[in-house]
C-alpha cells in the first residue's frame, strides 16, 4: 500500500495516524519531494494534486479516502 501525500495536509495527517494505530502497513510518498509522484496524483485526480491519494497493490488509486475504504481494498 502506498500513500501518497504532502506536508502541511491535516487529512494526510490524520489517514497517516488511522493507518498507525490500526497497525496497517503502508509506504509513503511526498508528493512535494517526488515529480514522478505528483504527476501520478494529478494524473488520477482530474489534474489535482488531492491528497492522500492510496494504491493498494495493483488496485486503483483512492482520492481521500476513508480508513474504512482503504482496510477494505487491503482485504481484497
Amino acid at each position: 500500500m502506498t500513500v501518497y501525500w504532502r506536508p502541511g495536509c491535516p487529512y494526510c495527517v490524520r489517514l497517516r495516524l488511522r493507518l498507525r494505530v490500526a497497525r496497517v502497513p503502508y509506504r509513503k510518498v511526498n508528493i512535494w519531494r517526488d515529480p514522478g509522484a505528483a504527476a501520478f496524483v494529478r494524473g488520477v485526480a482530474d489534474g489535482n494534486e488531492t491528497v492522500p491519494t492510496v494504491v493498494v497493490g495493483d488496485g486503483p488509486a483512492m482520492v481521500n479516502p476513508s480508513l474504512r475504504r482503504v482496510r477494505e481494498a487491503a482485504r481484497a
